[in-house]
């Protein structure tokens, strides 16, 4: 049975649960999982799934096992994660910083940003509690978390101007992607991506629909308003197949991790995608 699995924020939730009510004919059966990102980033270097949500910043490190999916990506383009602190409290050199796991593309960023910064990990919906607490001095906001925060709390800075600074671009800010185990055949593999890819189309197309169907089952954490806000941001037309800007950003981070000698080696975006040519060569 394939395991497909993606994390439970909205925008995920949204373009898959296409799949889950049968929109699209996919490859059955499969099994469905929501789980946080850092578990799946964790279960992906382990190689649990057969298709798994991922972090852009773990990927180099899967890359013999995985390769990249086009659709049902994330990207921020001046917007994404957010530092929040309390508003009385001004942040030392090393101030404690919760963040959402090791293999997180904002945890990435943020370490090479904030050298000095003392981390500890934490699961996402933990974070405001534990700055608005004091456990912790200040804590990077991910998700839905990003449009509905403690009247306490006040941005420290932007995780999307960290990336500017960083690679010196204002390029698409790679946050999450599908990755796909290799051991599937690739005529398959090829199949699924097109399947995926159809799912977020007809999400789009019936997107209010869809949002009132997560919004009664309760598979969403927000309101209409910010699920609509969400979906604006994070699964739109351009969550369907990679842009040639895109590109250049995944590109961007992979070097920006090679440079700082996070990864092994450097890595193309291009050369680790599901070479779809394969399949106008098979039936020409």
């Amino acid at each position: 049975m394939l395991s497909i699995a993606h994390s439970p924020d909205a925008d995920d939730i949204f373009m898959f649960y296409a799949l889950a009510f049968g929109w699209v004919d996919f490859p059955k059966p499969f099994s469905h999982h929501a789980l946080d990102i850092e578990t799946l980033n964790q279960q992906a270097l382990k190689g649990t799934h057969a298709i798994s949500a991922i972090s852009f910043g773990l990927y180099p490190l899967i890359k013999e096992h995985y390769a990249l999916l086009q659709p049902a990506t994330s990207f921020g383009q001046g917007y994404g994660p957010k530092l929040i602190r309390r508003k009385n409290k001004s942040l030392k050199k090393n101030f404690k910083v919760a963040l959402s796991g090791q293999y997180t593309t904002n945890a990435l960023l943020f370490r090479l940003y904030y050298p000095h910064a003392r981390v500890v990990y934490k699961h996402f919906l933990e974070i405001e509690g534990a700055v608005l607490s004091g456990e912790v001095d200040a804590g990077v906001l991910i998700h839905e978390s990003i449009l509905d925060f403690h009247g306490d709390l006040v941005v420290e800075k932007e995780i999307w101007e960290v990336w500017c600074e960083l690679t010196k671009s204002e390029l698409p800010l790679p946050l999450g992607g599908m990755a796909l185990r290799r051991s599937i055949p690739l005529s398959q593999a090829i199949n699924m991506q097109k399947v995926l890819n159809q799912a977020i189309v007809i999400a789009l197309k019936h997107q209010d629909l869809l949002a009132d169907m997560l919004l009664e089952r309760n598979l969403v954490r927000v309101n209409k308003a910010h699920l609509d806000t969400y979906l604006d941001m994070y699964a739109n037309a351009s969550s369907c197949a990679l842009s040639e800007e895109q590109i250049q950003g995944i590109d961007a981070l992979f070097a920006l991790g090679f440079r700082h000698g996070l990864y092994p080696e450097l890595i193309a975006c291009q050369d680790c995608l599901i070479p779809d040519s394969y399949e106008n060569l098979r039936f020409s």
